[in-house]
Formats: C-alpha cells, sequence, structure tokens
C-alpha cells in the first residue's frame, strides 16, 4: 500500500502543487488548505506523513505538530516554512517534528524529505515490533518448567529483574543461563537499552581486553550496553589481570579505553554466567574473592536437567513446535516410547542437548508423530548401540577434545578455536583429565 501524506498549506496553488508531484511519486496524498480541517482529518484517518505549512492564518504549524503527536505518533511531521522562520522550524524540531523545507524549495526536495520520513516511520516501527517480539520471547512466561527444582528460580528471576544488582547465574552448560540473564534484562527497569553479551572463553586475553575496555579509537562494549544490561558468559575464564581491571571499572563505574587516558562513564547493569565453582576457584586463588562478591551479589543456580526429568515432555513438545513453524511443518507430537525414552537420558548438554535432538528428529522425521527412532538416532551415531552404561559428561567432554586435538593434529591453538575457547582452558581441561 502507498505511503499516505497529509499536505496542508493556506496557499491552495502550493497544495494543488505539492499534491500532483507526490501522487506522481506513487503516494497516496490528502490535500488540505487549513489547521481545523487537518486535525479533524488526524482524528478520522491515519497518516505516514504530515507536511505542513508552519504559518497559517487559522491554526498554524505548530498546533498541528503537537495535535499529530497527541493522535498519530507514529506519523512524521515535515514543516514547510519561508525562510525567515527558519528558527521557529528548527525550535519545532526540538518539539518532535521530523524535518522542514524552506521555501522556496523544489519538488525534488519534497521527495527526498517524504521518503526519508516514510523510510524513519518504517524502520521505527520495525525496531518496536522486533523489541516487542523479543520482548514476548524473554516474558517471564516464556520460562517452562513445573518442576519443583525450577520454581526456586522462576521466584529468583522474578524478584532480582526489577532492581540492580549483580546477579551471578551457576549452572551446568546448556541449562539457559543466558536464556535467564535476556528475561532479567527484558523483564527490568534497563530493557529499553541494550543487551551486550561477552563470551570470556571465546575470546582470547588480547581480544577479550579489547572487546570488554576498547582502543582509544574504538568502542567499549560496556558503552555499547549504556543504560542496558552486560552478560559476561563464562565469567571463570578470564584472567587474573582483566579480573582486575574489571573489578575496578564495577567499583568506579568507569572504564578507560587501552591506549587511552580519559575515562568514560560506567552505567551498566552486570549479569555473569559460570559452569564451575566459583568458590573453589577463590580457594585456589585463580579467581578474585573481591569480584567474586561483587559479581554474586544475587547468585542464582539453574538445575540441570537430570533434576528436573518432569519437564522434559513440556520442553521437547516446545521444541517441536518451534521447529515445526520453522520447517514449515505439522506435527501430532510424540510417541509414548519417544517421550519415555527422551526422559531415561542423562542429558549431559541439558536443554541445550535436547533442543538440538529434538530439531534434529523432526528435520529427518519421515511421518507426523515422532518415534522413538526418530529421537535416538541422536545418541546411536554419538554415543554407540548396546552399552549398558550412558558416558559421564565429563567423559563426553574428554572424548571430544581428544577428537578435535587429533584432527588438529596435537596444535592446541588451533584445537582451542575450534572448542571456541582459549588455550588456557583448553589447558585446564587436561589438567582435570589427569
Amino acid at each position: 500500500m502507498s505511503p499516505h501524506v497529509l499536505v496542508v498549506d493556506d496557499e491552495r496553488a502550493m497544495v494543488r502543487m505539492v499534491q500532483r508531484h507526490l501522487e506522481g511519486e506513487g503516494f497516496l496524498v490528502t490535500p488540505l488548505s487549513t489547521g481545523p480541517d487537518a486535525i479533524a482529518a488526524l482524528a478520522r484517518e491515519e497518516y505516514d506523513v504530515i507536511l505542513t505549512d508552519l504559518v497559517m492564518s487559522d491554526v498554524d504549524g505548530l498546533t498541528v505538530l503537537r495535535e499529530a503527536q497527541r493522535l498519530q505518533p507514529a506519523a512524521r511531521v515535515i514543516l514547510m516554512t519561508a525562510f525567515t522562520s527558519v528558527e521557529t522550524a528548527i525550535a519545532a524540531m526540538r518539539l518532535g517534528a521530523y524535518d522542514y523545507l524552506s521555501k522556496p524549495f523544489k519538488m525534488g526536495e519534497v521527495t527526498i524529505a517524504v521518503r526519508r520520513a516514510v523510510e524513519d516511520q518504517r524502520l521505527r516501527e520495525e525496531n518496536r515490533r522486533l523489541r516487542d517480539e523479543v520482548g514476548r520471547r524473554y516474558a517471564f512466561t516464556n520460562l517452562l518448567g513445573r518442576a519443583p527444582a525450577m520454581q526456586p528460580v522462576f521466584e529468583l528471576i522474578t524478584a532480582v529483574a526489577t532492581s540492580e544488582s549483580a546477579v551471578l547465574l551457576v549452572g551446568e552448560s546448556g541449562t539457559g543461563k543466558e536464556l535467564a540473564a535476556r528475561a532479567i534484562h527484558w523483564n527490568g527497569a534497563r530493557r529499553a537499552g541494550p543487551f551486550v553479551a561477552v563470551n570470556c572463553a571465546a575470546i582470547p586475553d588480547t581480544l577479550l581486553e579489547s572487546e570488554l575496555f576498547g582502543h582509544e579509537k574504538g568502542a567499549f562494549t560496556g558503552a555499547e550496553a549504556a543504560s542496558g544490561t552486560l552478560f559476561l558468559d563464562e565469567i571463570a575464564d578470564m584472567s587474573l589481570a582483566l579480573q582486575a581491571k574489571l573489578l575496578r571499572a564495577l567499583q568506579d563505574k568507569t572504564i578507560r579505553p587501552v591506549g587511552g587516558n580519559e575515562e568514560i562513564r560506567l552505567d551498566v547493569r552486570v549479569v555473569s554466567a559460570t559452569n564451575r565453582d566459583l568458590p573453589s576457584l577463590v580457594r585456589e586463588s585463580v579467581f578474585r574473592e573481591d569480584l567474586y562478591y561483587r559479581l554474586a551479589v544475587i547468585p542464582i543456580r539453574l538445575p540441570c536437567l537430570r533434576e528436573r526429568v518432569e519437564d522434559i515432555p513440556l520442553l521437547a513438545h516446545h521444541f517441536l513446535e518451534r521447529t515445526a513453524a520453522t520447517l514449515g511443518r505439522r506435527f501430532d507430537g510424540f510417541a509414548e516410547d519417544a517421550l519415555a525414552w527422551l526422559g531415561k537420558q542423562p542429558w549431559p548438554g541439558n536443554v541445550r542437548q535436547l533442543e538440538n535432538v529434538v530439531e534434529r528428529a523432526a528435520t529427518l522425521a519421515k511421518g507426523t508423530l515422532i518415534t522413538r527412532a526418530d529421537v535416538s538416532t541422536d545418541f546411536v551415531s554419538v554415543m554407540g548401540t548396546g552399552t549398558p552404561r550412558q558416558p559421564t559428561l565429563h567423559e563426553v567432554e574428554q572424548q571430544y577434545i581428544e577428537q578435535v586435538l587429533a584432527e588438529a593434529r596435537g596444535d592446541k591453538n588451533a584445537a582451542a578455536r575450534i572448542l571456541g575457547v582459549s588455550v588456557r582452558t583448553l589447558q585446564r581441561m587436561f589438567r582435570s583429565e589427569s
């Protein structure tokens, strides 16, 4: 549908000229010659752009602007003004006008201004829609789980969302720590600000420092998260040197970019996450005690899937519905033996692994009912058949690391890149194996 433009000017010849031009450019135009008529039109019909003269004999353009903001806040208002009234037009832009045109103007300038206004409106509407969609996705009602182990988690997340306290999310890989962090952000006072996630394990120290504190001529992740939330994932993998810099930034609420001398004010809420035992790392002197207490004002432990087995059918159906929508297919759910089989698995990768298994099953399933054969294919290929004991998470992890190292011909730097961890983290994994 063509964008709808309201043109208002008490010079009828000007209105007719602008109308003919914009209609020739593909716009739908409503021409009016008085302010009261324009206000009445705003009350009964929607417009994308309002092109109004600033000085009119009855009701001026500023009044039309104010009524447009009240009746149609999404519409963009462009003022037409004589050169002597440009200062007034600039003042009107401070009041919310999108742009102004100085008379006399060329018709091409009108086209450019109106198209820019339409595009701005479209982008803002798209941004609002996406924010609403993301907000709905991370609403508390979308945090799935009926198991008793999940109820304290839901209560804590609900309670801390409206606070400014630092939150530490603890749990095995795949338990939904980032989902919980996003729920805290989108249901808190900082929801209008950005959510910036930094994976401290996936970035080498030198790059992580730049990511956190920026370069003198670069951007700062914390600054990008201004008035929003900074999510520090896998915080245990941060080096002691960077831990000290982060602690100072959080204490002083300022940061100094790498190579720079000027400090930048820091206004973020910090939510961090780890799958490791930070108090033990503090005792081992590999994680700063003062930073731990700064980050863990409110610790929240997310239970593993083995502790909430009763949630597996609920989660499996949720993932199946989401995958079906992506694939454009219809499914009738799971066969009883398929759900029973899913409920007996150890799930070393937790909810994320369950999601992957359901997505794989739905993608490869030949029928509309997901069978045991469909869901078990993933486990058969990874873990083998006929084994009386399922491997532990540690065993699966070590087996995968050995496989990656073999493919990388023993090159730990290359293996670390493939695994998405730092060389230091990879070396620590070897220590834990011995």
